[in-house]
This record gives C-alpha cells, structure tokens and sequence, in this order.
C-alpha cells in the first residue's frame, strides 16, 4: 500500500507502506518498496518502522530488509502489539508498516538506556540538556525505561522541547521488547529521534469529559486526596453523581477519572485544560480518594468519565482544530492499546477518524501502553489517549 505525497514550502515529503504478508521478508520487501516508490529520487531522511508480534523472532531480518530496499539515512521503530498504517487498525494479524519522511534537515537517531545506580540511577547515551529544543520522538520499553522520570527533567530543565511517541506494547515481560534504532535490534532502553528546526504540530486526545465543577485540593498526600474544598472528595463525588442522568451515572461506575488543572491561573477551565489521570481506589471511611499521580494541595481537579462516545467525540474535536493549520505532509499517531476493538464498535477507529478528517495523510503509527505527548506545555505520560504529530514544513 502506497501512500499519498505532499509537498510543502519547507520540503517535507511523506509516503507510508504497508504488508500484511505472512512471511516476514515479503512484508518487509513489500512495505519498504510501497513507501520508497512516491519519493521517487528523493532520498529518506527519516524511517519509522512498526510489525506487529508474528514477526518478533524475524525481527532482525525485517530491518536489513527496509534498510536495503528504502535506504533511510535514519531509522527507528519497534515491534508492537498492532499496526497503524493510513486508515486502518491492524489488530491481531501480521503486519510491516515503513512510514518515510524527506525533511529539511537531518534526523538525529539515538539509543539512552536506564542505568540503576546507589543513588538512584542515570541515563546513558545521550543527553537532552545539550540537544537544545525541539521535537523528539520517542519509543520506550515499559519494563526498563522510566519514561515518567525523562519527561519530569525535561519539562524541568529542556523547556521547548516536545515529546511524541508511546511505550512499546508487543512484549509480555522485560527481555522481549524490540526495538529499531539505525541497524541496531535493542530488547531494553528507549530509542529516539531528534527532529531539528521541523514544524510538528502535536495532537493529545485523552479522550475525557469532566462532571461537575472544578475544586481546589485542600488537604493531599501523595497520590492521595484527602479533602477537595475542605470536603470529603467522595463525599462530592456522590452529590455529583445523584445530580446526573441514568446513563451518565453507569459511566462513573466504569471509566472515573479525575483531571488536574495544568494552568491553575485559567479563569475558566474545560476539556483539554487538565491532565487525565484514573482515581485507583477510595476510602469509604474518610472519603479519601487515591490517584495515578502526585497531587500537591492547591491543584485544582475536575472529576472526569469516559467512554466510547465521549472519546471519539475528543478526538473529533482535536482533529478540527489541529485541521486549522493547514493539510499536513504526513503524521505519526500513536493510539492506546485500551482502544481500538476494545472500546469501539467498529475496527480502524482512530486511523479511519483520522482520515475522514484531515484527508488521506500518510499516517503510520501502533498501539502504545502508555502514549507520549505535552499537555498545557508539558510532556506527559498518558493512558486511553490518542498522541499525533502532524508535520508540516520548517521554519
């Protein structure tokens, strides 16, 4: 499957391949020469390269392959769970996506790993602070890599840079995970690619909708919320509950979630101001509520619900604003492994949504177990999301 080109001012060129061949050197071949051909004598700056797990022991092969046959002058990828390429969801099937990019300026691969240390630990291979501002992609192995930690220092001491990408799904347990970077098959770490001086606009759709109004935490510790306006929070939670419809009512009980405030100084706040985080567990006693974060007192937090309506509806939302911008070159999408067939009733949502939305962009792109990208300013780690980046030209 070849994919449709653009040109822009700044010359970037996309086209994407896909083969669902059985055999993992055919897919290969096939997805490498579909994606290559459009360029036509343009040469790749950039590959992004996804199979899915039946070609996991083949792993090696595959990326000789899309080297020979589309000749990057960079690479990176992983194997993962499904397959995102142009409008469909590969879900469960074998599967090779190449996804190239002809850009303005070189693309800088590299591989960091997690070292543990007496203190703690450090990450070797590369070193953001010197990388100066811009836009990363980023692919990390959930068993090895603590993505969370990169993304605090970055947003603490690299601000303008944006983090795009999602921790790799196709692998059961720590060892298995692979990984592409350049020529290299690596099972641990994470592998990136600095993306000087391109134009990218990110698209985070967390997919959320909040239920009643905004409250200040007055007393937390932790991941835990003891009193939101000096009150009980799930003594909120149930007046907010009984105020709603029957229906709205079934989706607390199945998909609550609670949204810090990521500009507390905003006058008003609505969908797309807070950060999305599940509420794990509550206290019946006090009414304390626990979070999947750390909440400082003074955050102000929104209960939040979600489900398949109110995702498609965020995203939908998402995509019309980020189509403001013009018709991108091509995107990278990177969607939860929680969607897909598991929350909607039809195969290829997000890819199709994509598609019916901003036109037939090269896009390519997996299912992640935690998805990448900045809220507010900020690079966050994200559950249920959907994390795009769509690429125009350079400056």
């Amino acid at each position: 499957m070849g994919g449709p080109v653009w040109g822009h001012d700044g010359g970037v060129r996309v086209a994407v391949g896909l083969s669902t061949a059985p055999d993992a050197g055919a897919a290969a071949r096939e997805a490498a020469l579909d994606a290559r051909e459009p360029l036509t004598a343009a040469g790749p700056t950039l590959a992004v390269l996804v199979t899915s797990p039946h070609h996991a022991a083949h792993a090696a092969a595959v990326l000789d392959t899309v080297h020979e046959y589309a000749r990057p002058d960079a690479l990176v990828g992983c194997v993962a769970e499904a397959v995102v390429a142009g409008r469909r969801e590969i879900e469960g099937e074998p599967a090779v996506v190449v996804w190239l990019a002809v850009l303005p300026q070189p693309a800088e691969p590299y591989r960091v790993e997690f070292l543990r240390t007496a203190s703690g630990g450090l990450l070797a291979g590369y070193q953001y602070n010197r990388a100066g501002a811009g836009l990363h992609l980023l692919l990390s192995d959930p068993y090895t890599f603590p993505t969370h930690a990169l993304l605090a220092h970055l947003n603490r001491h690299a601000a303008g840079t944006t983090v795009i990408g999602g921790l790799v799904s196709g692998a059961g347990r720590a060892g298995q995970t692979r990984l592409f970077c350049g020529a290299q098959v690596c099972a641990s770490g994470a592998v990136g690619v600095r993306l000087p001086r391109l134009r990218a606009q990110p698209v985070v759709s967390q997919g959320c909708r909040p239920i009643g109004q905004p409250y200040t935490v007055t007393r937390a510790n932790g991941s835990v919320i003891a009193e939101l306006g000096g009150r009980p929070p799930l003594r909120l939670l149930e007046e907010i509950v009984t105020g709603l419809p029957a229906a709205e009512q079934v989706l607390v009980s199945t998909g609550l979630h609670i949204g810090l405030a990521i500009d507390e100084y905003k006058s008003e706040l609505a969908r797309g101001d807070f950060l999305i985080r599940a509420v794990t567990g509550v206290d019946e006693g006090s009414g304390a509520i626990a979070v999947g974060d750390l909440v400082e007192v003074g955050t102000t937090v929104q209960f939040q619900v979600r489900d398949a309506a109110t995702a498609e509806e965020d995203l939908r939302e998402s995509l019309l604003r980020a189509r403001r911008g013009g018709q991108p070159a091509g995107a990278l999408l990177f969607t939860c492994n929680g969607r897909g067939r598991r929350m909607f009733d039809v195969p290829d949502h997000d890819a199709a949504l994509v598609g019916d939305l901003l036109g037939d962009v090269p896009v390519a792109g997996f299912f992640a177990a935690g998805e990448l990208g900045p809220v507010g300013g900020k690079n966050f780690l994200h559950g249920f999301t959907a994390s795009m980046a769509l690429f125009a030209g350079d400056d």
